[in-house]
């Protein structure tokens, strides 16, 4: 279930890795792009708006999670690469001592700030209340993203991104039975959204954490393994924080643009919130091209083939041309057929 990267051609290894995350990626937006669905057919537009109008403040707590955990899986892939099966175990258990740990602060620190982030960004009053119903169980959650793609990070890591998408997928069609449980039998409304994540998020975390014990004999670390090597922990650090703040560091003029929308009320915030999902949905591409050089530069460096990482990035960027050209055509084309999933019978102001 590993994947060599050092040997074969980039392009068919950049194909054979990325597509399964690709969509995982796309089922991981499906999380939220569900939510944001049902609470619209199912609540109504105020509830959406609501859903929608902390979209970008998940956006940067999990953008920074999902760039760490990547970040620390390019040290794993690096020991893999260059065959030290004891550098894998210590770079996988110091992997998992910062993933913990920087979970830990981001929720404390997303706790604190969420109430005056929301009232920052001009939130309406007539929302306020589910929308910080609704964070506040995400951001509670964290733990749930962060070991999951933690976990997924470290299979990828070790050449393997098919099997973290079987769970995501599991774990996807388990968030849409909950949705629908938890708003229409339950009608716990927002907070119905918000639990649903979690659960299932934590559900396909759990999984993967099980599958990788059993599975790979080298995950199966012991009390040495996580003995403190402080190369480890600053490694995984210089890689990982310019990739937290690489995912999340947009979502910073995300926040100033939702506060300029939120001033317009809930139909605006309503119609940004459709709009955003499906420009979310259509840059996943990019995002698993990310992910999969990163894992492919790793390994090589490992190796000592500087050359197949040069050749590599040369492909890459024009693959990366190719399919962001494609993604913007669908936008222009076909992105207001996509906001009927989430609104029903929408207004012409939605429209606009």
């Amino acid at each position: 279930m590993t994947n060599d990267m050092t040997q074969g051609s980039p392009l068919k290894i950049f194909i054979f890795f990325s597509i399964p995350l690709l969509i995982g990626n796309i089922f991981q937006q499906l999380y939220s792009m569900v939510d944001t669905i049902i609470v619209g057919r199912f609540v109504g537009v105020d509830a959406l708006a609501a859903v929608g109008s902390t979209g970008s403040m998940f956006f940067l707590v999990n953008g920074m999670i999902l760039g760490l955990t990547s970040g620390f899986g390019v040290l794993v892939s690096q020991k893999f690469g260059a065959k030290d099966e004891e550098g894998v175990k210590k770079a996988v258990a110091s992997n998992i001592t910062l993933t913990l740990i920087s979970t830990f602060l981001m929720t404390v620190i997303a706790l604190i700030v969420k109430n005056p982030l929301l009232r920052m960004m001009n939130t309406p009053e007539n929302i306020f209340d589910n929308a910080n119903t609704y964070i506040t169980i995400i951001f509670a959650g964290l733990i749930t993203q962060a070991l999951y793609n933690m976990s997924a990070g470290i299979l990828r890591a070790l050449g393997d991104s098919k099997t973290p998408l079987y769970f995501l997928i599991i774990s996807s069609i388990l968030n849409v039975i909950l949705d629908l449980v938890f708003i229409i039998n339950f009608k716990m409304g927002v907070s119905g959204a918000a639990y649903a994540t979690n659960i299932a998020q934590g559900f396909s975390a759990v999984l993967c954490l099980i599958y990788s014990y059993k599975r790979f004999q080298v995950l199966r670390l012991k009390k040495e393994d996580f003995k403190v090597e402080t190369h480890y922990y600053t490694k995984h650090l210089k890689i990982g924080v310019p990739m937290g703040l690489q995912f999340s560091v947009t979502a910073v003029g995300i926040i100033i643009v939702q506060s300029a929308i939120n001033v317009f009320g809930s139909i605006v915030i309503a119609s940004y919130t459709a709009s955003s999902k499906v420009l979310q949905l259509v840059m996943q591409p990019s995002i698993s091209f990310g992910v999969t050089i990163a894992t492919y530069a790793g390994q090589n460096l490992g190796a000592g083939r500087f050359d197949r990482i040069k050749n590599g990035m040369k492909i890459m960027n024009k693959v990366s041309i190719v399919t962001s050209l494609i993604a913007g055509a669908i936008l222009i084309f076909l992105g207001k057929y996509f906001v009927t999933l989430f609104i029903e019978n929408p207004t012409p102001e939605i429209f606009s």
